[in-house]
């Protein structure tokens, strides 16, 4: 296969009224993974220059099946995150702030207050 799987279509809609396939899951170590272009989240517009409008999820899932060894997809990028199953990106992270992103500085802050604090009381 393509290394990712997708959600959506007309029976079965990923977001409300709202038609689209988008990539749900990017395989570790499939093709789609090792590109690296297609992010968790992307909305596939069209499928080597077949659009995935208005269609059955089965359809759009055959679509994939019968793309052969070249594939060219044209996709729109999230821009922004959504609730749901989307939300991670691609390469395993989850969204938000990394939590050394918090600790690094707190602790820097923490360690500087220490050292004020010893300075602080050889003076005395």
């Amino acid at each position: 296969g393509l290394g990712f799987n997708i959600v959506g279509g007309t029976d079965q809609q990923y977001f409300s009224n709202d038609n689209n396939i988008y990539v749900s899951r990017i395989k570790k170590d499939g093709a789609a993974y090792l590109d690296g272009r297609l992010r968790e989240g992307d909305k596939i517009l069209a499928v080597n220059g077949k659009e995935l409008k208005d269609l059955l999820h089965k359809d759009a899932v055959e679509l994939f099946r019968n793309a052969g060894s070249d594939v060219a997809l044209k996709i729109q990028r999230r821009l922004q995150p959504q609730n749901g199953p989307v939300g991670h990106r691609g390469d395993g992270e989850p969204g938000g702030l990394p939590l050394a992103a918090i600790l690094v500085p707190g602790l820097a802050l923490a360690a500087a207050a220490v050292w004020v604090l010893l300075r602080y009381r050889q003076r005395m």
